[in-house]
């Protein structure tokens, strides 16, 4: 550090210790409060927390949310800054699947129908917190405070000549619908070897929105749910490898989509709208280790759970209503390789493959903007 700017953080300190003293005497709690606020922040320039201390820190951070998080949905902290949707091609449908929707809309008038399909945008369903643009569905004991999690900086550190995010897909077969009706054919399949038509697709346009940036992204194609047994080690075989000959990797993503039905077999389509275009809501999930659940490989989850939070604010922040409850619970599947491994389910079976690419485009502009803030 510098001379000069050590003698500014000093003299910024002694200010703010000089403030409280005499606050005491002849100034309103107001301007002491504020004094104390500068004493405390100008200590932490000069006394920078190592990740160890960060994390250790992080540990003992589990106090009980207020009321006010539990059931009130604060006024956004931040601006929505809609940079990303003055791209007026945005929202355009991608070629590949105009070419796949006039193709199925040829054999449309002979599709049997198998059962019905209804929208609905997932809310409040579940939620046990919320404050700012987040809302959490905790299934854990630990109680966390959303307010306090978005305080905390991510563990990230980005540099743009390497690698820094993977994509990639344990349910790799799982696909979409082609047309956007209330019903899906008797003759779909939910999932297929397709990667023009499967999670592949949806995990090319998550890429091409952070390569457009200039960041670097792997993308893992290879189809791991061959045998839907045991899928996740075959994909954590993949991650290991990938990340033994790129070590810069921080952000590990696995994508999926959901599959919902109601008890008489109608099948959910979680939507929202995004600039007046139909995109497939997303749900993030967090993993938690703690004492009485299963979970023994997960002692980082916290760190986890940081970027989850901040990844679901700036998607809202992006992409209002594009979200569904972030899900904390206690699973831990492949998200303990690095400090940001979620898993994010796209959709479900009834969502259109239009409407998933469309969110994957979402979900690559929210995170490239979360990769702009941490590049060194």
């Amino acid at each position: 550090m510098k001379k000069k700017d050590k003698l500014i953080k000093f003299t910024v300190y002694a200010l703010s210790v000089t403030i409280i003293f005499f606050g005491t005497f002849l100034f309103t709690d107001e301007m002491l409060n504020m004094g104390a606020d500068l004493a405390v922040l100008s200590l932490k320039m000069m006394l920078p927390i190592s990740d160890k201390e960060y994390y250790e820190e992080a540990k003992t951070t589990t106090e009980e949310p207020t009321e006010t998080e539990k059931t009130t949905k604060a006024e956004p902290t931040t601006t929505k800054t809609q940079t990303v949707l003055k791209n007026e091609n945005f929202s355009a449908t991608p070629k590949d699947i105009e070419e796949l929707i006039k193709e199925a809309q040829k054999s449309a008038s002979k599709d049997k129908v198998g059962g019905k399909i209804r929208e609905k945008q997932y809310t409040n369903e579940g939620v046990t917190d919320k404050y700012s643009l987040v809302r959490m569905k905790n299934m854990n004991k630990t109680q966390v405070s959303i307010k306090e999690i978005l305080s905390r900086k991510i563990d990230l550190s980005v540099d743009k000549d390497k690698p820094s995010v993977l994509i990639f897909h344990t349910h790799t077969t799982e696909t979409y619908q082609i047309l956007d009706r209330d019903f899906y054919p008797e003759s779909f399949k939910t999932r297929t070897n397709d990667k023009g038509k499967n999670m592949v697709r949806v995990g090319e346009a998550i890429v091409e929105e952070i390569e457009k940036a200039g960041f670097s992204v792997i993308h893992d194609k290879e189809i791991h749910d061959a045998k839907y047994t045991g899928a996740y080690g075959k994909s954590r075989e993949s991650i290991e490898a990938i990340l033994k000959k790129h070590p810069s990797i921080q952000v590990v993503l696995d994508i999926h989509r959901d599959a919902i039905q109601d008890s008489n077999g109608t099948k959910v389509k979680p939507v929202a709208t995004v600039k007046g275009k139909k995109a497939a809501q997303i749900m993030i999930i967090s993993g938690c280790q703690e004492e009485g659940n299963p979970i023994t490989n997960l002692p980082d989850w916290r760190y986890n759970l940081t970027f989850a939070v901040h990844l679901q604010e700036k998607l809202e922040e992006l992409f209002e209503g594009i979200t569904r409850p972030l899900y904390f619970c206690p699973r831990s599947y492949n998200m303990n390789v690095t400090h940001c491994s979620l898993l994010i389910e796209v959709g479900s079976d009834s969502n259109t493959l239009e409407e998933a690419v469309y969110t994957g485009k979402c979900i690559g502009a929210a995170l490239t903007e979360i990769l702009k803030e941490y590049e060194e």
